[in-house]
């Protein structure tokens, strides 16, 4: 722990001019003592860190000198390229190894290029859970992580429906979609996409698995997601949209379909388009169309007409006082 901590102590200094014990101390998570003793050992092993005394102080390697202790390891190069995502690398465990591979490449750049990863983190930041939600990390991310990193089979229970299912997995890749960890892998002949949440059991085997070389993670994702979206619009509204409406549309509901909606609607002689859009049921329908207000008349099915209908009269009638 001690040869790591004085790499890492080493490297802050060729990354930056000058830093103070207290600077040290927090960035190593050690006490200012420790800093100092380590620091004497540094320059007894013949590097040469120097202490200038006094209140603007601090520690600075002189000489030019440059460790070449900057070469990246596997799993600090992997962890580089999740460095956008914080939440994430602290869930599959990485956050330590993401941090050493920030702190190489920063030793490793010219001094007019250090301030580059400041400069970046100032202006671009990352969050992928969505509003309103607090991203829980399951439980068993952990070793789903580990089989992914290994190409390690593993054996899972699953929870579904009303009860569990044993699976025999190929884990290939993991997606982090709106907070939530998903799981792509092989299950016998087919590639199948799990929820990491909803694992009960999970041994990871110890031989790796011969991976498909052609697997495209991103492509499976995007198919994936696609046919899933489109399997829970099983049913169908006609809507009059007002100009506005249209342009709304999209943002309520199911994006492809409204904008293929939109796409194929019929302008009406009052100006209004009329469309015919795929929804998952009346009911989430209805809950979502009501968000366009006036600038939608829902015209079939007539279940769903007759309680807008009827919302409108009960706004109407909440509001008559005003």
């Amino acid at each position: 722990m001690r040869a790591a901590r004085l790499i890492k102590l080493v490297l802050l200094l060729q990354s930056r001019p000058s830093m103070t014990a207290a600077e040290l101390a927090a960035e190593l998570e050690v006490s200012e003592r420790t800093i100092t003793r380590d620091a004497l050992a540094l320059s007894e092993a013949g590097v040469p860190v120097y202490a200038d005394r006094g209140r603007a102080g601090g520690y600075r390697l002189v000489g030019g000198y440059r460790t070449r202790l900057t070469g990246l390891a596997r799993g600090e190069a992997e962890a580089l390229f999740l460095s956008g995502l914080p939440g994430a690398l602290r869930d599959l465990g990485l956050a330590d190894a993401a941090s050493a591979a920030r702190l190489k490449v920063s030793a490793a750049l010219l001094p007019s290029l250090r301030d580059a990863p400041e400069a970046v983190g100032r202006r671009f930041h990352l969050d992928a859970p969505a509003w309103f939600q607090e991203p829980e990390t399951p439980e068993l991310l952990a070793p789903v992580a580990e089989a992914v990193w290994g190409d390690l089979p593993v054996r899972a229970r699953y929870r579904r429906g009303d009860g569990e299912v044993t699976r025999e997995l190929a884990p290939y890749g993991l997606v982090l979609k709106a907070g939530v960890w998903y799981v792509c892998a092989r299950a016998g002949s087919s590639y199948r996409t799990y929820r990491v949440d909803r694992f009960t059991e999970v041994a990871v085997g110890e031989e790796p698995f011969e991976r498909d070389p052609d697997f495209d993670l991103a492509a499976f994702w995007n198919e994936r997601s696609a046919q899933f979206a489109r399997s829970l619009l099983r049913a169908e509204v006609v809507l009059r949209l007002t100009e506005a409406g249209a342009r709304r549309l999209p943002y309520v509901t199911d994006r492809a379909a409204a904008g293929e909606a939109v796409a194929a609607g019929v302008t009406e002689t009052d100006g209004r388009l009329r469309v015919v859009l795929p929804v998952e049921n009346e009911e989430v329908a209805f809950g979502q169309l009501l968000g366009l207000g006036p600038e939608v008349e829902v015209v079939a099915p007539d279940g769903l007409r007759e309680r807008f209908a009827a919302a409108a009269r009960a706004m109407a009638e909440r509001y008559r006082a005003v």
